[in-house]
């Protein structure tokens, strides 16, 4: 009878992770082999959105193998920021985490993956709102991972202590002023940066950055005095931190690899230099920077429609399989 219940619970919790979970598998290229896992659950910027879409690119252009999993509701269908999530359990076997992520307090049998994959050293790739990616009340298990963590040697949570910053503000005025992503002059030999230009737009407010020592900082962001790719820059807000590199401590004090970007809505991944920077960081975050090259297709994988962000501006109605395989379009128009 134990036997049988311990079966049943298995098969349930795989029925869960199917439903709350895609897998996007690459036949050819240098990733064959390698395993990428995303977690998509922000309220604003839909994560849900690029997160599919990036690993689209990275299954069908370079080979690997992509799981993306979703927040969702009670019936399945992606929630935008919801904490229901299930199928974490691929970062046993995962190659790379990328997370992009708000405030979620997940199950403590999910946080216990996470924690498993950073205690052995898993290289990290985060976007945007990640530095806040965990909000968990005091007392509970992972408390620690929370962006306001007071735990001795764990201060300030997941993202100062991967990412290298917790949130701290909004720089200029989201929705109303755009960002100019601007490659630092001396870091422009740098392989991230290689096939890129200058400078990128992207759809989302600026954040404030504070560059430790330990940081490789790639570019900066620059408030525009409107949303108009070529309006001006503020003149009151000079250039901030937005897209770096550092390391960070493994359970066995050995150092491991993170990439991150303040920016990341869906929409601004429409500039194809911000998309490569994001792509080319996730193949440096994953040891595979021999494999950067200038003239490498990053273009979307089947259709790409991006919504404005804003808060409860997702999709409604999409299950995680209506984007199954190559074609299947981000979102679906029909989806509401």
């Amino acid at each position: 009878m134990k036997l049988i219940r311990i079966l049943l619970t298995t098969a349930v919790a795989a029925t869960a992770a199917r439903a709350s979970s895609i897998v996007y598998e690459g036949e050819v290229g240098p990733g064959v082999g390698k395993h990428i896992v995303f977690l998509a659950s922000d309220h604003e910027y839909r994560a849900e959105e690029t997160c599919p879409a990036l690993a689209r690119i990275l299954a069908k252009r370079m080979g690997f193998k992509c799981t993306v999993v979703f927040g969702v509701d009670k019936q399945g269908f992606i929630k935008a920021g919801s904490s229901t999530v299930s199928g974490l359990a691929a970062l046993g076997e995962a190659d790379l985490f990328f997370i992009f992520a708000r405030f979620l307090h997940l199950p403590d049998e999910e946080m216990a993956h996470i924690e498993s994959y950073l205690e052995r050293g898993g290289p990290v790739v985060g976007l945007r709102t990640s530095s806040h990616a965990f909000k968990i009340p005091a007392g509970s298990k992972y408390a620690r991972y929370s962006f306001k963590s007071r735990a001795t040697g764990y201060e300030m949570g997941f993202g100062h202590q991967v990412l290298g910053n917790t949130w701290v503000g909004h720089y200029g005025r989201n929705h109303v002023q755009g960002t100019r992503v601007v490659t630092v002059p001396e870091q422009r030999g740098h392989v991230i940066l290689t096939g890129i230009g200058e400078a990128a737009f992207t759809h989302a407010g600026a954040y404030v950055g504070k560059a430790a020592p330990d940081f490789t900082v790639l570019a900066t962001s620059q408030p525009l005095v409107s949303m108009d790719p070529d309006a001006e820059a503020d003149a009151s807000k000079p250039p901030m931190p937005c897209t770096w590199t550092r390391e960070y401590a493994a359970k066995d004090g050995s150092m491991h690899r993170v990439f991150h970007s303040t920016q990341g809505a869906s929409q601004d991944f429409l500039d194809d230099d911000y998309r490569r920077m994001i792509l080319n960081g996730t193949l440096w975050a994953i040891g595979m920077e021999k494999e950067i090259k200038p003239d490498l297709d990053f273009s979307f994988v089947g259709p790409y429609q991006p919504r404005k962000f804003s808060f409860k501006g997702e999709a409604r109605n999409v299950k995680p399989s209506d984007l199954a395989g190559w074609e299947s379009p981000i979102m679906p128009k029909s989806a509401d």
